[in-house]
């Protein structure tokens, strides 16, 4: 994904977003219900009310940017509560975007030893 680096702030918004919101509509939540500044270079994740669909919101210092994905299969992990906000480092982040759990993710066993 092209977009914020390593070290960013992020705010998913808990609970059902309106997935027709654009630009000026997400600012409007981040501002009003999250009480975050839009253009403060924090990440600002969303998610419809069937789970498959996430919007994501970023002011890059130039301009806002709006990703848009839709899983194929599955939902995308979101926590329980319906109101208020989440933070997340940039690892979760990333996770979130390819649709793992961020929540519990499976690391599995670490590397052996060779020698």
């Amino acid at each position: 994904m092209i977009g914020p680096g390593t070290g960013v702030r992020v705010y998913l918004a808990c609970g059902v977003t309106d997935m027709r919101k654009g630009i000026a509509g997400l600012s409007a939540i981040a501002q009003d219900v999250l009480r975050q500044k839009p253009a403060s270079g924090a990440v600002f994740a969303f998610r419809g009310r069937r789970g498959d669909r996430i919007k994501l919101l970023y002011w890059d210092g130039q301009g806002f940017c709006l990703y848009y994905k839709v899983l194929e299969r599955g939902r995308f992990p979101w926590p329980s509560a319906t109101t208020g906000s989440a933070r997340l480092t940039s690892a979760q982040l990333a996770m979130l975007w390819e649709g793992i759990d961020w929540r519990r993710p499976d690391w599995g066993a670490p590397p052996a030893r060779v020698g």
